[in-house]
């Protein structure tokens, strides 16, 4: 299963987090959105170009760091037909850098409409008789909280295309105990959603004995973490939450298994350091692809140190203090390469 794959990348580059690629036109550094708004117009097509550009710029930064990308449909939905090309491109890009992509859609419907769904993200569509590969994801998320219905056809293309897809169980956000926290029986709604994408994704494990349906468990919620990680034993784990939500490196070795492996953890803070922090420093974009792949570096080492040696996630605020304090300090020995006045600015990410 394509489980096997993600898992053989995360051992290969020694890295178990995934990047966001969830650009908003006002993250793009304003070189590139002037050279896109030049180009192309001040609208959805120049915006949609620059977010391309930037993309691309980040895909070439992390792809011998991280393991694996995962674009956010909605910020691509957000710039029309235009974004949904960029996000068809950027996915292709990603997949010739030999990234794994995980397509964060989080669909839930059924029937002929969850096919449709499945065919565009996982499959094909057929016209004419001939297969027409869409967006050919390796992996997608889903909301099945509708039931199988919801699930099957996904998990049918999985099967027959060596792709898998993970289900919202226990997700990172304050607000999910108002339903996934509810009591059903003997259980709770989260368990019996976990207990569901275990059996629905039966008989599909792969080398790693992994399922092709695995599970998003926030990080925000470490005992659940580690109930799940217990109680699915074949499921892999998507794991938002970290960084800005609350999660901590601490918090989230939870979710792999005795042999470190099992899940991968959103490493979305990696690139914001990069792009947001960071790359508001340089002037020169290269430079900014330099800041976000330490961005990733620091990342990675920080979750290898915590999970490998047992030290305190405290070291985290440490790390990250000395590495801000490396950057502070550049512009007095490599002044030509920094603007003279730093605007400040900044986004807020669920």
């Amino acid at each position: 299963m394509s489980f096997d794959h993600l898992q053989a990348l995360i051992k290969a580059k020694k890295n178990p987090t995934v990047a966001g690629l969830d650009a908003r036109i006002e993250y793009v550094p304003e070189h590139i959105r002037a050279a896109a708004f030049e180009e192309h117009g001040v609208g959805l097509k120049g915006a949609a170009e620059a977010i391309w550009r930037f993309n691309t710029g980040l895909i070439d930064a992390l792809c011998d760091i991280v393991p694996a990308v995962k674009p956010q449909a909605a910020y691509y939905e957000n710039l029309g037909w235009q974004g949904m090309e960029v996000l068809e491109r950027t996915i292709k890009y990603a997949k010739e850098k030999g990234l794994f992509v995980i397509a964060d859609i989080k669909r839930g419907d059924i029937g002929s409409t969850a096919q449709a769904y499945s065919e565009a993200w996982l499959g094909t569509s057929q016209v004419g008789g001939t297969a027409c590969p869409v967006f050919d994801a390796d992996c997608v998320t889903l909301n099945g909280y509708m039931g199988s219905d919801a699930v099957k056809p996904f998990l049918k293309e999985c099967t027959e295309r060596d792709k898998c897809a993970f289900v919202l169980a226990k997700t990172s956000n304050p607000s999910s105990m108002e339903l996934q926290d509810i009591v059903a029986g003997d259980r709770l709604v989260y368990t019996v959603m976990g207990d569901l994408i275990q059996r629905w994704g039966q008989g599909t494990e792969g080398k790693y004995h992994y399922q092709a349906l695995g599970a998003v468990v926030g990080a925000t919620h470490p005992s659940v973490l580690k109930e799940l990680r217990y109680r699915l034993d074949k499921v892999f784990f998507l794991v938002p939450g970290y960084g800005a939500q609350g999660g901590t490196a601490a918090d989230v070795r939870f979710a792999f298994d005795e042999l470190g492996r099992g899940a991968i953890v959103i490493g979305l803070a990696a690139v914001i350091i990069g792009q947001v922090l960071f790359g508001k420093l340089f002037r020169n974009f290269a430079l900014k692809l330099l800041a976000v792949s330490i961005g990733a570096i620091l990342y990675y080492i920080v979750i290898q140190a915590v999970l490998a040696m047992g030290l305190n996630p405290n070291y985290l605020k440490l790390l990250s203090a000395l590495v801000v304090a490396m950057f502070l300090s550049l512009p007095y020995w490599k002044g030509k390469y920094f603007h003279a006045k730093v605007k400040t600015g900044g986004a807020s990410h669920a």
